[in-house]
């Protein structure tokens, strides 16, 4: 028998004589084994691992023959056993050491395990009840808890991606694993098999109570499971939250068994920040709006630009050129532009650098930036240039967002609604002409986007006034009027709701305009709509609403 205990030269270093491998996902898992063996150290492997090893010429004892307990009942039982789990839990201490030595134990100092892919196998909708639960690993996620508790001792690896940085810990310090790197591995070890449980309890929480009985079929599963967990990686601390005097962390979306945004969207948790100081928590904020508003536009065949200030946008326009749609959107509210965040849906280049370079802003998101145009930017030391990569395109994808109120959180499938202003129900006697309807089109997009009540003023593919947050809609529109004055006339408006009374209508026609898109739903319709042919506007029911609270 031998002890792995600390090495004297290296403080916590504790030298790798044996390992278990057994994995199923195979990544990677030869080349560890043959540097493993390389270095002397005895394999212990079951099942496919165990074939994969030593077809490659790694040499392995299988654990049935390690233990003396061959793998039964399907193979759910070969790790469950005294010899595999004492040689994991066991301490360097003298008591634990002589336990060990009376039962014939030998301690274990690396274990290379992962799962069996069960949110892999609940990912497929014909997934029938027994395959998932057959998915469902027992012995894997015993071994992962016992060496990741005995971190003191053993290094426990989940992740493929980590065999590297073990096996560069073994040739720094001759064979041995760090006290540092043991303590990562575990950490992540625990967040691994939290979220794998967690994705265990949503999905049984999901199907129906009978599922047990119908094996053989595929159980319908509730949209939202009974039992929710949803986990977060932290990205980084930020400098401070909202305010100064709040802290804040910024955390990124990992494992989590409600339906997510698809890998190739652009978002914020993968996309690269390329100079300035760090982001900040309202930073975030606004990208995040900004970024969800250009995703509208991205199909367009013109670009898009998008300022947003305190979470709204207060310009939007598209334009023949990145840099055109940017000065119409800046044009529109240059006032609140200033020290704002702006989002482009094409590739900043340099034309457009030297505009952005004009006036103070937080952030730009874009899809990539040219090297002419960094070179614009890098006198902006402030600036923070974010590239978020992916697939720019309309936002429509039924994903679900969480948000927390005080003792709980709220649920929901984000609002990917589309709506084809075109066809839409013409309720006046006056229908919208084609550039009234291409204008109300276009404003429809912005107002899904902002927070209600909200009131968007558009003409010719750009913002002229946004009316946001107001708890009354007549006075989103004052807000409107006052910004903008002479130049709403002839514009197209959206309401993100309907108008409850007619004086919306009203203020409407008095601030110049000719044409309104809005949900309809209110047992005012009537006078309303009587209102607007009083006026002489064009009006269209889109029967869809887009509050934003």
């Amino acid at each position: 028998m031998h002890r792995s205990l600390p090495s004297d030269s290296i403080p916590g270093a504790v030298t790798v004589r044996r390992a278990l491998v057994s994995v199923s996902d195979k990544r990677g898992v030869v080349e560890l084994g043959q540097a493993l063996a390389a270095r002397g150290v005895e394999i212990l492997s079951t099942g496919g691992t165990a074939s994969a090893l030593a077809a490659a010429g790694v040499p392995v004892v299988q654990v049935s023959a390690w233990t003396g307990a061959p793998e039964i009942l399907d193979g759910r039982v070969k790790t469950l056993h005294p010899k595999v789990h004492g040689g994991l839990l066991g301490r360097p201490i003298p008591s634990h050491q002589a336990e060990m030595a009376a039962h014939g134990i030998e301690a274990i100092d690396l274990v290379v395990v992962n799962l069996y892919p069960f949110e892999a196998a609940i990912a497929r909708p014909d997934v029938t009840y027994g395959d998932a639960i057959e998915n469902i690993d027992i012995g894997g996620p015993a071994m992962l808890r016992s060496a990741a508790k005995n971190h003191e001792r053993v290094a426990v690896v989940v992740d493929p991606d980590d065999y590297a940085g073990v096996l560069a810990d073994l040739e720094a310090t001759g064979g041995a694993t760090t006290a540092t790197r043991r303590l990562a591995l575990a950490r992540k070890v625990y967040a691994h098999t939290a979220a794998y449980d967690g994705a265990i309890a949503a999905y049984l929480s999901a199907v129906p109570d009978d599922a047990l009985t119908r094996p053989a079929e595929a159980p319908p599963r509730a949209a939202y499971p009974g039992t929710l967990t949803v986990q977060w990686h932290k990205q980084y601390d930020l400098r401070y939250g909202e305010n100064p005097h709040q802290s804040a962390a910024f955390y990124a979306d990992a494992r989590s068994p409600l339906p997510r945004t698809p890998a190739t969207r652009p978002s914020l948790a993968t996309a690269e920040v390329l100079g300035g100081k760090q982001l900040s928590y309202n930073n975030l904020l606004d990208l995040d709006a900004a970024l969800g508003l250009a995703l509208e536009f991205a199909g367009d065949a013109r670009p898009a630009a998008i300022v947003v200030k305190h979470n709204n946008p207060c310009g939007v326009a598209l334009g023949d050129t990145p840099a055109k749609a940017y000065a119409r959107a800046r044009a529109a509210d240059p006032v609140s532009a200033f020290g704002g965040i702006v989002a482009v849906t094409r590739p900043v280049d340099a034309e457009l650098a030297a505009l952005l370079a004009e006036t103070f802003l937080e952030c730009v998101i874009a899809p990539g930036y040219s090297e002419e145009a960094r070179a614009v930017l890098a006198g902006k030391k402030n600036l923070r240039l974010v590239a978020a990569g992916g697939t720019w395109a309309v936002d429509t994808a039924t994903v679900a967002s969480v948000r927390t109120i005080a003792g709980g959180a709220l649920v929901q499938t984000v609002d990917a609604a589309w709506v084809d202003v075109a066809g839409a129900r013409v309720v006046t006697a006056r229908a919208p002409e084609a550039a009234e309807l291409a204008d109300l089109a276009f404003a429809w997009r912005v107002g899904k986007h902002v927070k209600s009540n909200a009131i968007v003023f558009a003409k010719d593919g750009v913002t002229l006034a946004i009316g946001a947050g107001q708890m009354s809609r007549v006075d989103s529109v004052k807000i409107c009027e006052r910004k903008a004055g002479e130049a709403l006339r002839g514009s197209a408006v959206a309401s993100d709701a309907f108008f409850p009374f007619r004086d919306g209508l009203d203020v409407l026609a008095a601030a110049g305009a000719r044409a309104v898109a809005q949900p309809g739903g209110s047992v005012r319709d009537d006078e309303v709509i009587a209102a607007a042919d009083e006026h002489g506007l064009a009006m269209v029911f889109t029967g869809t609403r887009h509050f934003r609270h």
